[in-house]
């Protein structure tokens, strides 16, 4: 997503609805990723994705160490950014 496109916003709910490989969402870092095309293309396997689908990958996401033309290719993917929800 370019940074001057505008940004959609999701809910946490919203995402946790996209947990599998018919609509796999993740989150990483605040932003929401729509990875279902990714799944057959990720070098560590679909499974990997899958398992994060619907919920917060970031911790998952630094812990592995991607590189920079990894996250790079990430921007493909984002189809916008998680909504702060107050109550």
């Amino acid at each position: 997503m370019a940074d001057n496109e505008d940004k959609k916003l999701y809910t946490f709910d919203e995402v946790k609805n996209h947990n599998k490989a018919g609509g796999c969402w993740l989150v990483i870092h605040n932003k929401v990723f729509d990875v279902t095309k990714f799944l057959d293309e990720h070098p560590g396997g679909e499974e990997v994705l899958l398992e994060q689908a619907g919920g917060d990958a970031s911790e998952s996401f630094e812990d592995v160490g991607h590189s920079s033309d990894a996250r790079e290719l990430m921007n493909e993917y984002c189809i916008g950014e998680l909504r702060e929800v107050s109550f």
